[in-house]
Parts: structure tokens; C-alpha cells; sequence
């Protein structure tokens, strides 16, 4: 591959982040999304959605790309009946009418203009972040 084969690609790439962090906001699934108060449990998706998720999906999809990430989505996962975390997840979207809000599922952190997660700390400094701990 040539210089200028290479330096098209890296371009095309770099514009489809900058266009990805422009329209996508990335969520978490479990205790963003789905309540999964018992934890992992059996490893099924057995809980409700967090109250007002339903709202903010259609809101924020107004405008939007939302695209669930989640370690469910993992291909080491242990199989539950028979389907992975991604199949899961979409009936469970699908069951509690909420799967035309979302674009996609995925098992790592997408580009992104932000990160709604329930376990995420803001980042300022390495002292703040010594301090939570």
C-alpha cells in the first residue's frame, strides 16, 4: 500500500470518528437502562427498565445515535438459553418497546460524544480519582 493509499484511509477513518463522536451517545445497559438488581444472577435480562429510560430513549433518539455497550455482549459469555448477551438484550428492548430507540449493541465502548454509565467516575486528575479510593 501506497503513501497516499494509506493517508485516504487514515482520513476516511478519522472522519468516521469525528462523525461518530458528533451523533452517537453511548449507554450502559445494566442499571442504566435495565434494573438488574439481583446482580448476575442465572444470567438472564430479568428485570424492568430503570424508571423514565422509555422518555430519555425517545428523547435523546430525536436526535442521536444510542448505542448500548455492555460486557453481556462478550463472546466468552457463557450462552443462555441457547443466545447471546446481544440477542438477550434486543428481545428484552423489543419486549418492553424500546428497540426502535436504539442503533446498536456492542461489547466495547464506541466512539462517542459521551458515556452514560452508572458505574463511570469523571475523570479531572489522577489526585481525585487516588482521593475515591
Amino acid at each position: 500500500m501506497d503513501n497516499s493509499t494509506q493517508n485516504t484511509s487514515l482520513d476516511k477513518l478519522q472522519q468516521f470518528i469525528g462523525d461518530t463522536e458528533k451523533s452517537v451517545i453511548a449507554l450502559d445497559f445494566d442499571g442504566v437502562i435495565h434494573n438488574h438488581d439481583k446482580g448476575f444472577h442465572d444470567g438472564t435480562i430479568y428485570g424492568d427498565p430503570i424508571e423514565g429510560t422509555k422518555e430519555a430513549l425517545e428523547n435523546l433518539s430525536s436526535n442521536y445515535k444510542l448505542v448500548i455497550y455492555s460486557c453481556k455482549c462478550n463472546p466468552h459469555r457463557p450462552l443462555i438459553d441457547g443466545k447471546g448477551g446481544i440477542e438477550l438484550m434486543w428481545e428484552w428492548l423489543e419486549k418492553w418497546d424500546l428497540k426502535n430507540y436504539i442503533t446498536d449493541i456492542v461489547v466495547s465502548k464506541p466512539p462517542a460524544i459521551c458515556y452514560i454509565d452508572d458505574k463511570g467516575i469523571r475523570f479531572e486528575t489522577w489526585e481525585q480519582i487516588l482521593n475515591k479510593f
